[in-house]
This record gives C-alpha cells, structure tokens and sequence, in this order.
C-alpha cells in the first residue's frame, strides 16, 4: 500500500456579492487554491468519471448543474416552458425556491464513498477515498495565515472534481421528490419544486409541503442544511384566474414562508405571471449605470477596449437567459433594444438623434429580438458547418 500524502489548501475568503458586509463571515466564500498539478490530475478523472455516467444515464435528468449541454439557461428555460403551460390551461402553479447553506462544505466523505459505490457503481473507490482523505487547509488574508487544520467533511470550492462529487451526493434527491409527484429542476445545490392544479383544487400544494418536510429531513441526516432564510415562494397563476393574488406559505423550521411577488432564480427574476417585466427593469438599471461609467471612461479608451468594456458590463447582461424573453410584449423588448442603442452611441460617439440601425449594423450587433431569436435556435438545433451549408475550413473562418 501507498503511503498516503497530505495535502495543504490555501483558502482565498471571496466576497459573495460586492454590495454585500464585508465585516459579516458569511458573505464570504471560501475558495481552494489548488496546485496547477492537482487541478490537471483532476480534470483527468472528472472526464472519465462524466463519460462513465453518461455512458450508464446515471446522471439525475432534472440536474442542469456541471453537465454538457446544460446550463441555468436550460433548467430555466424547462421551468418557465412547464409553468407556462400550466398557465394556458387555467392551472394555479406554486413555484418553491429550496437553498443549501454552505453545501460544499458539509459534504460528508463516508456517505459520498457509499454513493459512488452504491449508485454510480465504482467498486473499491480507493483512489476517491485517497483524494478526500489526509487533507488540510489554511486561510489566507492580506498575507496572514492561519493555523492549519485537518479538512474532515466537504469537498474544495475551486477544484475542478468537487461540483460533481457533489451532484453525485445529491443523486437520492430525486426519487424522493418524484413520490409526491411534484415537478422540479436542480442546478448545483438550488432546487426548484412546482406543481400546478386547477384554482378550486389548490389542495394538491399539500403534496409540496410533504415533499419539502421530507427533503428537510433527507437534508439534515445527510449533514446538509436547508436555508430556510433563503427559501422562497411564488403563485403563478393565469391572468384570467378568480383566485387573484392567491396567498400561500411553507412552514419550514417553524417559520412561515410566504409567496412574494417575485423571486430571483439563478439570477433570473420571476413575477406571478412571468412577465419578466421586473428582470428586464433591472437589466436595464444595472446596464445604464455601468454605461455611465464606462461614457466618462470612453474619451480615454480605444475602440477595440470600449467595445470590451461594453460586452463585459452590458452585452453578457443583455444575453444572459435572453431565451426566456421570447416571449414578451414588444413594449418590454423595447426597453433592452434602448440600453443596446445607447451603448452603440457611445461606442461609436453617435450623435443623440442620428440613426442607429446603420450604426448596429457596422457594429455586427443583432438587435434585442433577433438575439433572442438566435440564443433559442442555439439551444433547440445544433449549429454545426453542415447545418451552415459552409464547409469546416469556412465555419472556421466565420
């Protein structure tokens, strides 16, 4: 037997979100360091293990966390496309919000051997046992360090093995949802459950109450801790509904969690007739602000680095989860066409009322609608060279 080799962590305290307490611990995550070997060595086996599962359809279906071909945009999308249904057939949806507090970090080692042997199927995981065993970590802040201690439970933030070590140690969360028959999407460690029933039938949210009350005791006897704190919950319901502004709450850890108005999902805000009138104001407060900075930077800036600018502070907003605007009213659409015809104006220093088609054109920039249009051709049809009628050496170029 191989003698076995400690492993240090350095830990990286990374602020959640900037407009968060710097002075309170838990807006803090806590980031692994890794040696560049580590991480290759890593990669190595997450490939294998990913064509292992695929291979044998081990993988949770409802899990859009860490997979190819599947990203927040596809659980969402999935979501959104089951309640909307739901919606046009006169059906009151009750949408659940589930957050983990800390889940990487809680993992523990013994139940995640007993999964990959006993679910995934790899018998004698030695080297899995070798890699989260006889490891220690240490923080590190403004060149201090702290003393180390030995890692016990939960898998490194930052490596490129542990999101799907932890996918896998979530793997029973979906038979005990499925029982209930409640409908549910996960990404990571955010569960999303919904059903849906007709508005004098809204018994049927009992069905979700139960799921929740067992999902909170799968949880805790799995070292995992629901954030109650977190938890959200919104009614859906048609516009032609009677039940307007039904009420509804979940009863979790003895405190009443009441339906809002709307909720962020995976950085997405849902209203209670998905609109997404609420995302789509924030979009364009947030990119209006930062192109008011970037306009007092523009004297200053290249073409070629404002354009940068804009893509890294206004473009990615604009494009995140677009396919789920599809759907929306011309009025709203409207809305993210004028924050992209003003970042056109001052990329281009575009006088206030000189036309701004031309001006997107030369930019190669598809209008609001059209991006929408081609994000959701991305993801229902594959866009290879053949597709393209263009040969692999053009698609290339392209």
């Amino acid at each position: 037997m191989q003698p076995s080799i400690t492993v240090s962590h350095q830990i990286k305290p990374l602020i959640k979100k900037p407009q968060l307490d710097p002075n309170e611990l838990t807006n803090y995550r806590p980031i692994s360091n890794l040696p560049f070997l580590s991480k290759i060595l890593e990669k190595v086996v997450s490939s294998q293990l990913s064509s292992f599962l695929q291979k044998y359809d081990i993988c949770e279906d409802f899990q859009s966390g860490f997979r190819p071909y599947h990203s927040t945009e596809t659980a969402l999308i999935r979501v959104t496309n089951d309640l909307l249904l739901s919606s046009d057939r006169g059906c009151i949806s009750l949408l659940v919000l589930l957050d983990l507090s800390a889940a990487f970090d809680t993992v523990d080692h013994n139940i995640l051997l007993n999964r990959l042997e006993n679910y995934v199927g790899i018998s004698g995981s030695a080297w899995f046992k070798s890699y989260l065993s006889d490891r220690h970590q240490f923080v590190s802040v403004n060149d201090e360090v702290s003393y180390r201690s030995q890692v016990q439970y939960g898998v490194p933030q930052g490596s490129v093995l542990g999101p799907l070590l932890f996918t896998l140690y979530m793997l029973p969360l979906g038979d005990i949802i499925r029982k209930y028959g409640v409908s549910f999407h996960c990404y990571a460690d955010d569960t999303q459950l919904y059903i849906s029933s007709r508005p004098g039938e809204t018994y049927q949210f009992e069905k979700l109450m139960d799921c929740v009350v067992e999902l909170k005791n799968w949880m805790t006897s799995n070292f995992l801790l629901l954030n109650s704190e977190k938890t959200e919950v919104l009614v859906i319901e048609p516009k032609t509904s009677a039940c307007n502004n039904l009420k509804h709450c979940l009863i979790l850890d003895g405190c009443s969690v009441n339906s809002s108005s709307s909720v962020r999902n995976l950085g997405v805000l849902f209203d209670g007739n998905l609109s997404f009138e609420n995302h789509i104001s924030s979009i364009c407060k947030t990119a209006f602000f930062h192109l008011k900075n970037i306009s007092k930077l523009r004297p200053m800036l290249s073409m070629s680095n404002a354009e940068t600018l804009i893509h890294a502070f206004m473009t990615s907003r604009l494009d995140y989860c677009n396919a789920l605007l599809g759907g929306c009213s011309a009025r709203l659409i409207n809305k993210l066409q004028l924050v992209q015809n003003a970042a056109a104006r001052v990329l281009t220093r575009t006088k206030k009322y000189d036309h701004i088609s031309p001006v997107l054109s030369t930019l190669h920039w598809l209008p609001i609608k059209h991006r929408i249009d081609f994000k959701i051709l991305l993801i229902t049809l594959p866009i290879t060279p053949d597709v393209l009628g263009a040969s692999s050496e053009e698609w290339h170029l392209r």
